[in-house]
């Protein structure tokens, strides 16, 4: 109920405020007709030219809202998902059973700016699930709610920019290592808080002070985590080459956090730095994204330390047939030695349901692990890529144990010496039919190691999925 009042206030300061101005902003020249991760970054003010115009949705892609302004506008929509998800053996054999369930996700929203400096945005979602043994998780369901919801004030100058927004967000930086949507689970995450959003030369710089949102199953029953405080400081900037560099600090407090060693207060700094290229599109190249950061702070009557290191390495030849790309990845995180005083498990924060390919919502997390991960991808005719990957895994302190990609624990180490946890191959086949539809198989096996197997049950755990969508 509170993010509805926040939405409506919102709303009417937006109108209030736009009322006053009188600034005009250029026509934009840019036709970007890509769909985002996130839809508030997509910008369909070129619109405005009718002549422009050529697909089924570009008519409500630009709404006038004022007949003497074309800065006041509407932009309309949305999404639908639908997936069936299949896992044997959930957690190696924890639930020793296959569980099959069905997915479905929609998401419209709603874009309206009041000139050059003004704005509101709002995401709704529904997220149902059927089918799904022993109910569905948070994950999995919810009727009902704000995704997103926000009001904007924002000024510019041809080098500088500055936007500040309240309501709900969401975020996504980097790789999503750390911080993600979770775009692969049904249920996406988001926040409510502050979010500061500057352009000074050539740095990107955002702050934010949030609580995490508390999915609740019903309709506009969600609200702010308030036993989990999130803060930070993101910045990037354009590198030679067409390289890029993210500079970071991560602020998080948690008053009941859950590790192998037990459940105490934690507030942990993190300290981080990525420098990354992106894949070739039109000349056989090489790509790179290699990140590193130390994380410190105070777990109960004790310290953190912990770090991660994670790099991937690809070369791409996109003028050959099937425009292959072979990559590996090569990841590090700390994990515990629990005699000490000092809790080394290094904490993801919030990253991405997929962190490790396809077992999006199964599997271990990136947490107290050493993986080493090959990759290949091609794309065939009519817009089909298929991608083959394998990936071994082994924990990196032995006294810790194995933890789930939201980053509770899911085996613990149980006096098990064994440092192997086990590899996984799998594939995914995605066919782009047009630039709105879209189709996605996957499948993966996760091989039980000796970690495992040692510390029952090690059932060998098995996934696969069909996806549909449709974004507009």
């Amino acid at each position: 109920m509170r993010i509805v009042l926040i939405l409506a206030v919102a709303l009417l300061i937006g109108v209030l405020s736009a009322n006053a101005q009188t600034a005009e902003i250029s026509p934009s020249v840019i036709q970007d007709r890509s769909y985002k991760l996130l839809r508030e970054d997509e910008d369909w003010s070129f619109l405005r030219n009718r002549s422009l115009r050529q697909d089924f949705w570009d008519p409500i892609k630009y709404i006038p809202l004022h007949r003497s302004a074309d800065d006041w506008y509407m932009t309309v929509g949305g999404e639908a998902r639908e997936v069936w998800e299949q896992i044997g053996n959930d957690n190696w054999g924890q639930q020793p059973h296959m569980n099959g369930y069905f997915n479905q996700r929609y998401m419209p929203y709603f874009d309206l700016h009041y000139g050059g400096h003004v704005r509101t945005f709002i995401e709704l979602k529904s997220g149902l699930n059927s089918f799904r043994a022993g109910g569905p998780r948070p994950i999995d369901e919810k009727k009902l709610d704000f995704q997103a919801g926000f009001l904007e004030l924002s000024s510019s100058s041809d080098s500088k920019s500055i936007g500040f927004r309240i309501g709900r967000h969401e975020l996504e930086y980097g790789s999503g290592r750390l911080i993600d949507v979770r775009e692969g689970p049904n249920v996406r995450l988001s926040f409510d808080g502050f979010l500061v959003k500057s352009k000074i030369d050539s740095w990107q710089v955002d702050g934010f002070a949030v609580r995490p949102d508390k999915d609740n199953p019903g309709f506009f029953d969600n609200a702010p985590d308030h036993t989990v405080s999130f803060w930070g400081v993101y910045a990037t900037r354009p590198l030679p080459r067409k390289a890029s560099l993210d500079l970071y600090y991560l602020g998080l407090d948690r008053k009941e956090a859950t590790f192998q060693r037990g459940t105490a207060h934690e507030v942990r700094h993190t300290l981080g730095a990525r420098v990354s290229r992106p894949i070739a599109t039109e000349h056989s190249g090489w790509d790179f994204d290699d990140e590193a950061l130390w994380q410190f702070g105070t777990f109960g009557s004790g310290n953190i330390q912990a770090w991660t290191v994670a790099t991937e390495t690809g070369y791409r030849f996109p003028a050959v047939p099937l425009k292959p790309r072979f990559s590996a990845k090569a990841d590090i995180s700390s994990g515990d030695h629990p005699s000490s005083n000092t809790l080394g498990t290094f904490n993801p924060l919030f990253p991405k349901g997929n962190y490790f390919g396809v077992l999006a919502t199964a599997g271990p997390g990136p947490i107290n692990f050493i993986d080493v991960h090959p990759h290949v991808e091609t794309e065939l005719s009519h817009n089909v890529s298929v991608s083959v990957d394998w990936i071994i895994q082994w924990r990196q302190s032995l006294e810790d144990g194995v933890y789930a990609v939201p980053g509770f624990l899911i085996r613990a180490a149980d006096g098990s010496r064994a440092r192997f946890v086990g590899h996984r191959p799998g594939t995914e086949i995605r066919w782009q039919a047009n630039r709105h539809l879209w189709f996605q198989a996957d499948y993966g096996i996760f091989y039980a190691g000796s970690f495992l197997k040692e510390t029952q049950p090690g059932r060998n755990l098995n996934y696969w999925a069909l996806w549909t969508g449709y974004k507009f």
